[in-house]
């Protein structure tokens, strides 16, 4: 049976939680694999907009397993706020398990992001502010606080005593910041602890388990290739893997258990926070791909800086995740925008012409966008039931980026509901 992975291709927001969506109402197990609150998968499933931070997109699917494997970083206080939401909305979460080996992202982290950024000034990395980052820097440095441990109060409290005593040194000491109520944690997080303890469970051997049985399962994570610690655009990435190959680490299975791995790109380009965006708009047309595709990040409420389709990024990507098939959102954006530009390749600041992604930002930094035109279209083409229904002009445009993308398109999005992809 197939075990599906979605991976966003570009920088992230490209419309992975409605492929997501429509994979988790065929799959028997939905598994979030990295990443943590500071991504948000938006869902339209049945007339009602979801936002969805921590919870896996399987949840609107009753009798579906939806697992939060040991790569995820969790928020407690922010998780529960999202379970409340959705019970409110007669959504269960009794299929709901979180891997005790998934770290927390505790208060100090929230401060330390916080102050980092500000001590950066202009060099600052445009976090969301969540903790992210802080919290895969104590995983990594080994003195983090998992999941296991925030659901066994004796443990956990010794543990808030003897890392927190630290941070706060270095809040106050290092950043003239102001020290956390260590007491007053340990209270609020216990609780918090109690509250989550039913959800636990070994995720890796429940994935395992499933693939034994036969089922079909949707491998999902946060970001994207181009915010991939090793191979996206550092420093202005993420602190983990989206990457195909994070969901393995993520989740604690094998790659042999993968069948099937699906990119998800727009029809244009977007991105969040600041670093090197070779096909950026600042223009008229910019302003209005952001206006028309409702350019708005999910988590911050952020506008997202926009451009045209870049086939280098989206190349790199298929290399990087080894991608079965790409699903490209956001069509209709494009209509009534004249003349489309599609980056084919970059020039480089010393003149050489390149089809592959520099692995720098100094030299990202220093590449132009070579752009071919493709014919745009005017029509409204959110009503389209199947490719064959498409202007001509788009179909060509989708054929143009299967061919520089190397990769076979297989879904198309016209709009924002579920209904209103085009599969192939």
């Amino acid at each position: 049976m197939p075990a599906n992975i979605v991976i966003g291709t570009q920088w992230g927001d490209e419309g992975k939680g409605k492929i997501i969506d429509i994979l988790a109402s065929r799959a028997e197990v939905v598994v979030r694999s990295q990443g943590g609150n500071n991504a948000g998968h938006t869902v339209v499933n049945n007339g009602q907009t979801y936002k969805l931070h921590l919870v896996p997109s399987g949840i609107l699917y009753p009798g579906t397993a939806c697992l939060i494997g040991a790569g995820v970083v969790l928020d407690p206080k922010d998780f529960i706020s999202e379970l409340d939401n959705l019970h409110a909305r007669g959504v269960s979460t009794d299929n709901l398990k979180i891997d005790p080996r998934a770290h927390v992202v505790m208060p100090w982290h929230i401060v330390l992001d916080g102050l980092s950024e500000k001590f950066r000034g202009n060099s600052d990395i445009g976090t969301t502010k969540r903790g992210i980052g802080p919290t895969y820097m104590d995983k990594y440095e080994r003195c983090g606080i998992r999941m296991y441990d925030l659901t066994h109060p004796e443990v956990f409290a010794q543990k808030v005593r003897s890392t927190g005593t630290l941070k706060n040194k270095i809040i106050t000491a290092v950043y003239g910041g102001e020290a956390i109520d260590l007491d007053a944690v340990i209270q609020e997080y216990t609780e918090y602890g109690k509250r989550l303890l039913p959800y636990l469970a070994d995720v890796s051997v429940l994935t395992y388990e499933a693939d034994k049985a036969g089922k079909t399962i949707l491998f999902e994570g946060a970001q994207a290739t181009l915010l991939d610690i090793d191979f996206g655009t550092y420093p202005y990435v993420t602190s983990s893997h989206p990457l195909s190959a994070g969901v393995c680490v993520g989740t604690g299975v094998g790659p042999r258990m993968i069948s099937n791995i699906i990119g998800v790109a727009k029809a244009y380009t977007t991105r969040v926070g600041k670093g090197p965006f070779p096909t950026e708009l600042n223009d008229e047309i910019g302003e209005k791909i952001r206006n028309v595709g409702g350019e708005f990040g999910t988590t911050t409420g952020r506008p997202r800086r926009t451009g045209w389709f870049d086939a280098v990024i989206v190349r790199h990507s298929v290399r990087v995740n080894g991608l079965d098939g790409l699903a490209i959102n956001k069509l209709d954006t494009l209509s009534g925008l004249g003349t489309l530009k599609i980056c084919t390749a970059y020039k480089m600041a010393d003149g050489t012409i390149t089809r592959n992604l520099p692995p720098t930002l100094e030299e990202l930094a220093g590449c132009t966008p070579i752009y071919e035109e493709a014919e745009g279209f005017d029509e409204d083409i959110s009503g389209c039931k199947s490719f064959e229904e498409l202007p001509e002009s788009c179909k060509r445009y989708i054929a143009r980026l299967e061919e520089l993308c190397d990769c076979r398109i297989a879904m198309i999005g016209i709009g924002p509901d579920r209904s209103q992809i085009l599969e192939r």
